[in-house]
């Protein structure tokens, strides 16, 4: 029963970084589709929402390994 809350605890603390990663990146390929000029700013506000997600992810993980530890 524990191994099983470990694996839903993992996925539910995942599944939120992942949703938002492919949220971002499809919506930075319309905003370049839109706008090639400002390919520059796009990307790199991209780049910075995919670090605070997977920021997100992580922390998520070190919580779940030190509560079950």
């Amino acid at each position: 029963m524990r191994n099983l809350t470990i694996i839903l605890i993992m996925l539910l603390s995942t599944l939120g970084p992942a949703a938002i990663v492919g949220l971002v990146g499809f919506a930075a390929v319309r905003a370049v589709g839109r706008n090639p000029s400002a390919a520059a700013r796009i990307l790199l506000a991209m780049i910075v929402s995919f670090i605070f997600a997977e920021a997100i992810a992580i922390i998520a993980i070190l919580m779940v390994f030190s509560l079950f530890k």
